[in-house]
């Protein structure tokens, strides 16, 4: 079992989630294959989140960009009132976790009581049945969370089962927005947020990961690396 001391709360810091996604693989530089045949100079494996210190890190982010969100809401509401019940959703299987370290992490550290819930991939034919688990979401907007959007196409089945659930989606949180144009000109995230009509947020874009390998005292400052990281951006960025 290992222990080690930590760091004293603070908010969401993009240089040290990135830090840390590189500490641990999550994050990797290099040239892989995309299944677009497109040859990206990193990859984000968020399957690779899988420590309590790299989960909180996460958790703390979207909880931050959240109680953001929400105060921003209420800033511009013309109803006066400060409650505002928040719900959350991950999508099968990797949003589980995400979506339940947040709502501790929104309780812990903005005091604010979200109701949660995610879908199984095979609806349950016995007992409670269905295929929605935890919170309640009928009549709710709802907020998503995800790792990266990609293509959409998985974001846009979590918003079909919530439709049919009889919620509505509030915004999008992913952790990583690559900024990279689809077959238009447009990202996956720029579609989504025009057909759905919501805000959708990112945590670390691909303009973080080129400032923090041209930061001075990055532990991985490699020029080539910046190098190809801009000129991928100029070619597919949006």
């Amino acid at each position: 079992m290992s222990h080690v001391a930590r760091s004293q709360d603070s908010t969401f810091s993009s240089h040290q989630f990135i830090q840390l996604a590189l500490d641990n693989q999550v994050l990797k530089f290099g040239e892989f294959v995309l299944k677009s045949g497109r040859i990206s100079p990193y990859f984000f494996n968020a399957g690779l989140l899988a420590t309590g210190e790299m989960l909180s890190l996460l958790a703390r982010g979207y909880a931050d960009a959240l109680a953001e969100q929400l105060a921003e809401q209420m800033a511009a509401s013309d109803n006066g009132t400060d409650e505002q019940e928040l719900v959350i959703f991950g999508a099968a299987y990797k949003g589980i976790p995400f979506v339940a370290a947040t709502a501790q992490a929104l309780w812990h550290h903005h005091g604010i009581n979200a109701k949660w819930g995610y879908n199984r991939k095979e609806a349950k034919t016995h007992g409670e049945g269905g295929n929605l688990v935890g919170a309640d979401v009928s009549g709710k907007a709802v907020w998503v969370l995800d790792d990266v959007i990609t293509a959409g196409t998985a974001m846009r089945e979590v918003v079909d089962i919530l439709e049919q659930a009889g919620a509505s989606v509030a915004g999008i949180i992913v952790a990583l927005d690559r900024k990279e144009k689809g077959l238009a000109e447009h990202s996956a995230i720029q579609e989504l947020a025009a057909t759905l009509e919501v805000p959708v947020r990112a945590l670390v874009d691909i303009d973080d990961l080129i400032s923090y390998l041209s930061d001075g005292e990055s532990h991985y400052k490699d020029a080539t690396q910046l190098a190809k990281m801009q000129h991928y951006r100029a070619q597919y960025g949006v």
